[in-house]
């Protein structure tokens, strides 16, 4: 038997995320949708939390250890303010934890500290390609070893903050296997494009096509460790995030549908907006057991964690879509205007199947 009962560590943080999540993403995030960039010190604050820091052990600059439960309660919590400030936010995990699941001792003593030691800076990863048979298992693009280094050549999309990054993970495929490598920003044959990639949703979140040709990198520089306790952590954090914007969805939705009267009736009262809405949570409660389980899995290196984590994902696509598509039915006319958010949450719950790799706890 197990438990998914906080202790007391993970309640005071996830306390902290949610007061956060509420008071600063939530109240920034029309007007950052709006204008395609956050508030100032609007990611630095979300930052100084220590979500991240709390996740790694005391010997590489953090002060805790590393828990893919803690990370799930606290992405959904995040998510449940905004998602791309969320991601924002998340978007340094993308470089420290690969290295710590699946780097050499050396990689972290070396990388980890100087991303958790300081602010908010933009180390990212790049794993997604710009093709549509994209499959993280089979990347097209390469690293071929040639003497003490590896020789990098592909294209990703999707990058958040490659721009600025000072340092990014990048996935290639080595020999039939998914390897990251630690390329350093200004690498040469390293080019990325000076517009942002065009989404329907997430505008705020800068992210950017990154072409690698020929890019050289030390052969040290190579997580040589599992790909797929990588891949699964990132599957448990989106799943944790559609949830955060599904019940973002949900809660609103029946916020509404109490206040607003149709022919002398409550929205709530109608049998069939009931029934919707209690579906509508069955299914997020579904979703979140199976990701708390699978991130439990993952923590305690059950033989199926990696199953779990993507079933967990699976369902958290189909869920997340569903939810947040009634919740703009319930608010019927209005759920179409900017006015209300549920449009945006519908806009960003789409893309969920389509972000492999962009978060991971």
């Amino acid at each position: 038997m197990y438990s998914f009962e906080p202790n007391e560590e993970q309640k005071m943080l996830i306390d902290a995320v949610s007061r956060y999540a509420e008071n600063d993403l939530r109240a920034a995030a029309e007007e950052a949708e709006e204008l395609a960039k956050f508030p100032d010190g609007l990611v630095e604050k979300g930052w100084e939390m220590g979500v991240l820091q709390a996740s790694i052990p005391e010997e590489y600059g953090g002060f805790g250890e590393y828990s893919s439960v803690t990370g799930a309660l606290a992405a959904e919590e995040l998510a449940y303010g905004d998602l791309p400030g969320a991601l924002a936010v998340m978007t340094p995990n993308l470089f420290v934890l690969p290295i710590l699941l699946a780097g050499s001792e050396e990689q972290k003593e070396k990388f980890i500290p100087p991303v958790i030691e300081m602010e908010w800076k933009a180390y990212t990863a790049a794993l997604i390609e710009p093709s549509f048979d994209f499959d993280a298992t089979d990347l097209k693009t390469t690293a071929v070893a040639d003497g003490d280094d590896f020789v990098i050549s592909g294209k990703k999309t999707y990058v958040p903050y490659a721009a600025d990054a000072e340092m990014m993970i990048v996935y290639a495929n080595v020999d039939g296997v998914t390897q990251g490598f630690i390329v350093p920003a200004g690498a040469e044959g390293l080019s990325i494009s000076e517009e942002q990639n065009k989404l329907m949703s997430m505008h705020a979140l800068p992210q950017y096509d990154v072409n690698f040709e020929n890019v050289r990198v030390p052969a040290a520089n190579r997580l040589e460790g599992d790909f797929e306790a990588v891949i699964a952590a990132s599957r448990v954090a989106l799943a944790a995030l559609a949830i955060g914007v599904a019940k973002a969805s949900l809660d609103y939705a029946i916020d509404y549908a109490k206040e607003r009267d149709v022919f002398g009736v409550k929205v709530a009262q109608k049998q069939a907006i009931a029934f919707m809405m209690a579906e509508m949570a069955m299914e997020i409660e579904a979703t979140r057991m199976l990701t708390w389980e699978a991130a439990w899995m993952l923590d305690t290196e059950k033989e199926d964690a990696y199953k779990s984590a993507y079933l967990a994902s699976i369902s958290a696509i189909d869920m997340v879509m569903m939810v947040t598509d009634r919740g703009v039915q319930i608010l019927g006319g209005h759920g179409y205007i900017r006015e209300h958010p549920v449009e945006r949450w519908m806009r960003n719950g789409r893309g969920f199947a389509t972000f492999t790799g962009l978060a991971i706890v």
